[in-house]
């Protein structure tokens, strides 16, 4: 993925985080790790992961309740696993898991500029609602002023992440 202008630069994004690391868990090392992943099945079969963005081996996972449980190499005792309480764990963005057309990560969608279908600037998306029935993208202009924008294929028109800009046709506002 190469990203030439400076609004792209902005938005590069190195790695991904997929889990922190929480408690430890007995006292071999292994330590318990909430995942922050659509994609929990990801961890298997993972040889390494990024803490502190220096790569560290994965000796084993298993899965106990909605938890992952891995057993890092090098840490082999539970004050080791302790150390690595509340820590980040991130993979290269090139590892993001593929998703299907028309689907976009959250961190591909902030930081796009929105217009509507007649080109008028709406503002920069600076967030990203997950509201349970489909997400709204928050586009604020440069007046500060916010915009919700429903992520429904009848409102957004185009992404265009290549351009770093979004295209939205917004329903008429009843009062």
């Amino acid at each position: 993925m190469t990203r030439l202008s400076p609004s792209e630069a902005d938005r590069e994004i190195k790695n991904i985080v997929i889990g922190r690391v929480g408690a430890p868990h007995g006292v071999r090392g292994e330590a318990r790790v909430v995942p922050m992943t659509d994609f929990p099945e990801r961890f298997e079969g993972m040889s390494d992961v990024l803490i502190d963005d220096k790569s560290v081996g994965i000796e084993h996972v298993r899965y106990h309740n909605d938890k992952i449980i891995i057993k890092f190499k090098g840490c082999d005792s539970r004050d080791d696993a302790q150390k690595l309480t509340g820590k980040m764990l991130s993979v290269p963005r090139s590892e993001a898991m593929p998703l299907n057309e028309g689907e976009y990560y959250t961190f591909d969608i902030i930081g796009l500029l929105v217009f509507d279908d007649n080109g008028e600037y709406l503002g920069k998306v600076v967030n990203v609602l997950e509201t349970g029935s489909n997400d709204v993208y928050v586009a604020r202009d440069d007046n500060g002023s916010e915009t919700l924008i429903p992520a429904l294929k009848s409102v957004v028109k185009e992404i265009n992440l290549k351009d770093s800009r979004m295209v939205v046709s917004m329903p008429e506002v009843i009062e």
